[in-house]
């Protein structure tokens, strides 16, 4: 199975995500994004083996870094992923980078 890192999102008209950026891990490398859908992420991770986390970019260092891990959560309305919260704004991933402009 895979490690992950989801750098940025897509939303709807109504501020929902839609997708995410997903980039795979490998042992000395990190993959280009792939926009993939809410419910193919949400299979990614629930797949056993697969793990995900965000990938921040840092404006004052000019890098990447590593996040919090990912989830899968089933609400009432329904699954979703979230990251782990330390009551920081950074906990939703609605504040990962929109990606909105870019037509993949």
């Amino acid at each position: 199975m895979a490690e992950h890192r989801i750098s940025g999102i897509w939303k709807d008209s109504k501020d929902v995500i839609t997708h995410y950026a997903m980039h795979e891990v490998g042992k000395d490398s990190i993959s280009r994004a792939k926009k993939i859908t809410k419910a193919s992420a949400i299979t990614l991770l629930e797949t056993k083996g697969n793990t995900a986390k965000t990938w921040l970019w840092n404006y004052r260092q000019a890098r990447w870094y590593i996040g919090e891990d990912v989830h899968v959560v089933n609400a009432s309305s329904g699954k979703y992923l979230r990251s782990d919260p330390d009551s920081t704004k950074t906990d939703n991933l609605g504040h990962l980078i929109d990606y909105d402009w870019i037509r993949i």
